[in-house]
This record gives C-alpha cells, sequence and structure tokens, in this order.
C-alpha cells in the first residue's frame, strides 16, 4: 500500500485518519477497527502488508513496523459528541484555533494552506461546552478511507494541539455508512481526558438530519 504525499499530517508523513483507514481497508474487517499507528507513515513509499489470523501489520521498505490493525469493537460516542447543525459549525469556524497557529499548516484533513478542493480544510471551532464542531461540505471523491480521515483532527482540536504538538497513536473507529458527495456533514469532537504524554478524544459524524455515518475513540501522542 502506498500514502500518496497528498495525505500528508505533517509535512513529511501521512494523516494519521488518512493513514489507518487505509489500513482499516487493508484490513477489511465488518464493523469496527483499531489501528496503532507505531511509525511516521513514510509518504510516495511502498509498504507491505503481512496478515495474521484475523490482524495486520504494514511494513516501510526497511521493515519497519509502521501500523498494525485488528477488528473491535467501539464503544458509542453519542452520548459524548451530540450532533451540531451545520449553521452553528460554520459559525464556530472562525474560533478554529489552527487559523491563528498551526503545527501542520499543510495537514490534508484542517490544514488552512491546503487550497479548496485539495484539503479538506476541516474547521473545527470551539463550542461553548468544549466540543469542537466542523463543517464539512461532501467532495465527489468521498471513500470509507475519507471518511476515517474525518474523524481525526477535530478530535485533536479539542486537545489544544496549537500550543502543543499531538499526532494520532490509535484509532477505533466505525464508519455505519459514507456520506453522499455535497452533503453538508458535521464532524464533532470532544475531549475525554489526558494523562502525561497522551490525550484521549470523541469524535462522530452526523450528516445533515443528525444521521451518524461514523465514530471514533482516539489516542493522541505529544511529540514537543
Amino acid at each position: 500500500m502506498i500514502i500518496e504525499a497528498r495525505y500528508n499530517g505533517p509535512e513529511d508523513s501521512g494523516n494519521g485518519g488518512w493513514t489507518a483507514g487505509a489500513v482499516a481497508d487493508e484490513l477489511g474487517a465488518t464493523g469496527g477497527t483499531v489501528v496503532t499507528l507505531r511509525f511516521p507513515p513514510p509518504l510516495d513509499t511502498p509498504m507491505s502488508v503481512r496478515r495474521e489470523d484475523a490482524t495486520i501489520g504494514v511494513y516501510a521498505p526497511d521493515g519497519t513496523l509502521v501500523a498494525d490493525a485488528a477488528p473491535t469493537t467501539v464503544e458509542p460516542v453519542a452520548d459524548l459528541v451530540p450532533p451540531v447543525g451545520y449553521a452553528e459549525a460554520l459559525a464556530a469556524a472562525p474560533s478554529y484555533s489552527g487559523l491563528v497557529a498551526h503545527p501542520f499548516p499543510t495537514c490534508f484533513v484542517c490544514g488552512p494552506d491546503r487550497a479548496e478542493g485539495d484539503g479538506l480544510r476541516l474547521f473545527a471551532g470551539r463550542l461553548p461546552d468544549g466540543r469542537t464542531a466542523a463543517a464539512w461540505r461532501v467532495p465527489d471523491d468521498v471513500s470509507q478511507v475519507m471518511t476515517w480521515a474525518s474523524l481525526d483532527c477535530p478530535g485533536g482540536w479539542t486537545v489544544g494541539i496549537e500550543a502543543r504538538p499531538y499526532v494520532l497513536g490509535r484509532i477505533a473507529a466505525r464508519v455505519d455508512d459514507v456520506p453522499a458527495p455535497g452533503s453538508e456533514c458535521v464532524v464533532v469532537g470532544r475531549l475525554l481526558g489526558a494523562e502525561g504524554r497522551k490525550a484521549y478524544t470523541a469524535t462522530a459524524l452526523y450528516g445533515p438530519s443528525g444521521t451518524r455515518y461514523a465514530f471514533a475513540r482516539s489516542t493522541w501522542i505529544a511529540i514537543g
């Protein structure tokens, strides 16, 4: 498998959510999948996939384990991150901290330096209760992997990564449906807790009528 350079998080490695979605797609499990990112995913680099029973490992050309994945049951998050309307998410966008300070401004999912139609530009603004909400007009090339990617950064911005950079370490996600191209969706995030260099978040993707398409629980690792 290859993570194309377009799908970066940090400038020189893959976006965590996109990479996790690609790895989950390789696993092919139905229901929930947990993906652990072990090493910064290299870009435009062929990686090998090794399957063992119900799990897979993804390896760089030098044999470094980049990620592994296994089926899992993902605890629902509806009570933690209830739906937010598209208009409310748009209104929150100017409070998106990444517009002022962003450790990875070219990130495919949330980078403000990405042009419309190139990156997803999910600008997760703060809500009064501390959650984040990112309005997302779904692009024509939406896929299950992109749906995984949408669950990534809106959770990270609940941690305060503008002050101390974090990267995705593990994500357990369930995608029940992929939203239709052109639909007005919202990704909602919430910080669940933090301990040392780790932070824990929940995210959910909702459609125009409040239909939940996907949800995730994630572990973030501070790198600064």
